[in-house]
């Protein structure tokens, strides 16, 4: 049997990581930058989360959720105290494009519309409903109907407000940052005016914080910057550090009836157990502060060199959720920053590359990065 041929492989293939590095099997080391596409939160193989699941698989590693399970408990009381949220319900589930299908299905039961509001190039995953709500034709399959997903141009509240002021929309979903869009940012006004204009409507507003959230932007949350608090909010990624988990924070005037919403695997007792300890290291290791450290001076140093170098036409992003807009190819830059300097690093599109690295990056690590982009940037490599 072969795989199903859907990625674009390097030629390399980690074999263990450590902190901020991975490692092929002769040993080279690698500065990783991309976080396995920001699922990396705490570094790579942090002693606390690998006991924490070795503890875990040596008692029990799953049971259903027809049964109590205490972690359950532990992590939701954990998260809503470090997230602010502490108020709101937590509904457990496998991965971000699952939390958005269950964030969008949830507003639909408790406003009873069916219209959900996107934006473009908004992504929100691969299953159903959320490709379906994602800016991208080649990836919805004739069985994903757009029927009752509206997009509009992002921070323009006026075409927002054309829209959901027909009263048929049961939510908004918008990312905290569009990621893969190419870090495009939210305008702050433009926010608040969109959640001001949910609340007149009666329509939800759905926070999708898989890859801007937990931590990355140097708030626990990206919206945390602009004092919103939405209806619905959605995780993934960075929530276990590479065990598959996904969530949805849901406010208290949204009620759950039994039969609502279900999962299989969803708030396992391996998956509680590592995302409790990504919450303890998180914490005790101060990383999202590290992360809005080590974020500015990413972004001043970014800054400083697109004064000078007109290769670079833009620079966005916050914390560790960085977007570089070159002229030439990111891909080419990419592959420079890979195999010349074995650094690891993210991609958007032709001309954007995405930094996402775990939130225990260092400033030594940054350096170096910088020191590498500058070296290609003067050989005119890109």
């Amino acid at each position: 049997m072969t795989l199903f041929d859907v990625y674009s492989l390097y030629d390399i293939e980690p074999v263990r990581g450590i902190g901020n590095h991975v490692y092929t099997a002769d040993g080279t080391e690698y500065l990783d930058l991309y976080g396995g596409h920001a699922v990396i939160s705490i570094g790579h193989a942090h002693p606390v989360y690998v006991n924490a699941i070795s503890e875990q698989v040596s008692k029990l590693g799953f049971y259903s959720n027809s049964v109590i399970n205490s972690l359950q408990q532990q992590l939701a009381d954990r998260l809503g105290r470090i997230s602010g949220y502490d108020d709101y319900a937590l509904f457990l589930c496998n991965s971000g494009a699952e939390a958005n299908e269950n964030a969008m299905k949830l507003a639909s039961f408790h406003t009873g519309r069916k219209k959900i509001l996107a934006f473009d190039r908004a992504f929100h995953g691969r299953t159903s409903g959320a490709v379906a709500a994602t800016d991208n034709p080649k990836i919805q399959a004739p069985f994903n109907s757009t029927a009752n997903v509206e997009f509009a141009p992002l921070n323009d509240i006026n075409a927002a407000e054309k829209l959901l002021s027909t009263g048929d929309f049961a939510a908004v979903i918008i990312e905290g940052i569009q990621g893969v869009a190419g870090i495009r940012m939210i305008n702050d006004d433009f926010i608040h005016e969109l959640s001001e204009l949910c609340k007149a409507t009666g329509t939800l507003l759905i926070l999708d914080e898989i890859q801007s959230g937990y931590g990355r932007t140097g708030r626990f949350f990206a919206h945390q910057y602009t004092g919103i608090r939405p209806d619905i909010i959605t995780c993934a990624k960075g929530i276990a550090n590479g065990f598959p988990m996904g969530a949805v924070l849901i406010a208290p005037h949204i009620k759950a009836t039994k039969g609502m919403l279900g999962t299989t695997f969803g708030g396992n007792h391996l998956a509680c157990a590592a995302a409790i300890a990504v919450l303890d290291v998180m914490e005790s290791e101060n990383m999202i502060a590290n992360a809005s450290t080590v974020g500015k001076y990413l972004m001043k140093q970014l800054q400083d060199i697109a004064t000078s170098n007109p290769e670079i036409t833009d620079i966005r992003g916050r914390g560790l959720m960085i977007g570089i807009e070159i002229k030439a190819s990111a891909s080419e830059l990419r592959k420079q920053l890979l195999f010349n300097h074995h650094i690891f690093t993210g991609g958007a599109g032709e001309h954007t590359v995405r930094l996402l690295p775990p939130l225990s990056l260092t400033l030594t690590h940054a350096q170096r990065f910088i020191e590498a982009f500058k070296t290609i940037l003067s050989t005119k490599g890109t």
